[in-house]
């Protein structure tokens, strides 16, 4: 066992036994552990808050996290990974997720460099699909990332940690002056401050296709007001080795929601890719 005993000993809410950490975030730590009443691998996720945060400021992270634990338990979708139960201990809410075994995306990236356009084509398909379903059932992801996409052996791909989605139509929970999301990846219209919608996420999709087929990400400044600055205010760089991608990474990385390639369209031109690369072989 890699856990040290310490860790291995954890058992939460009486039936998860917390076993090794899996990779680590913003919002908090994910642990591989096993359901003991059903004898299967899980995928928990600690939510951790910021030293910073006042009483009244948790409290409200605390319940925007079991909302939206809730909110992504709605979705079931195979390019979607599940939500299965939702604990509190400590005074903190815990996720219990489906375990997939995969790595991330971006784990790919920094292990490859550059993915092939047909294989980005198909990841995009798949993130597609399931950001579709979100969509459909009111959710809007809000960092669609690659660490957030999850890539099988098989090469299949699905959108992971919803922790930080919101339902549209419930009143926000949001804590003072937090950025939530990741600069490189956080479309121009959430820079500004606007609510962020579906249209949102398609361009998160774009900047993250993007950095699977270029090897890095767009408009990545090294700093993160640096980074959203040029999000919102320069344009998009001609990609290197995108090929037939470039309209649709175009497309889902207009600045104006307005213009945006839709989710439909994307989803047209990503097969008309896929097509393409069949012909080419």
């Amino acid at each position: 066992m890699t856990a040290d005993p310490a860790s291995a000993q954890r058992l939460l809410a009486g039936r998860y036994a917390l076993r090794e950490v899996l990779g680590r975030g913003g919002m908090g730590v994910v642990w591989l552990a096993t359901d003991l009443r059903l004898e299967r691998p899980v995928a928990v996720k600690e939510v951790t808050f910021a030293l910073h945060l006042s009483d009244d400021e948790r409290r409200r992270l605390r319940e925007r996290t079991l909302r939206e634990a809730r909110t992504a338990a709605r979705l079931d979708h195979p390019s979607v990974t599940a939500v299965y139960d939702v604990v509190e201990e400590d005074g903190r809410p815990w996720l219990v997720m489906e375990h997939v075994e995969s790595c991330s995306l971006q784990q790919v990236v920094d292990g490859e460099g550059p993915l092939p356009w047909p294989v980005v084509a198909r990841i995009g398909l798949d993130v597609l699909a399931g950001l579709t379903a979100a969509h459909e059932a009111g959710v809007v992801h809000r960092d669609v990332k690659p660490a957030n996409v999850l890539v099988a052996p098989d090469g299949r791909a699905c959108l992971t940690d919803f922790g930080i989605a919101t339902a549209t139509g419930d009143p926000a929970i949001t804590t003072t002056g937090a950025i939530i999301g990741s600069p490189s990846y956080m479309a121009p219209e959430r820079a500004h401050g606007e609510r962020p919608g579906p249209a949102a996420d398609l361009w998160s999709l774009g900047a993250t296709l993007w950095t699977a087929v270029e090897g890095h990400a767009a408009f990545a400044r090294g700093e993160p007001m640096a980074t959203l600055m040029a999000v919102v205010t320069e344009e998009l760089p001609p990609p290197t080795l995108a090929g037939p991608l470039e309209p649709v990474l175009r497309g889902l990385l207009a600045k104006d929601p307005a213009t945006r390639m839709t989710a439909e369209q994307a989803r047209r031109e990503l097969h008309a890719v896929l097509d393409l690369s069949l012909i080419h072989h």
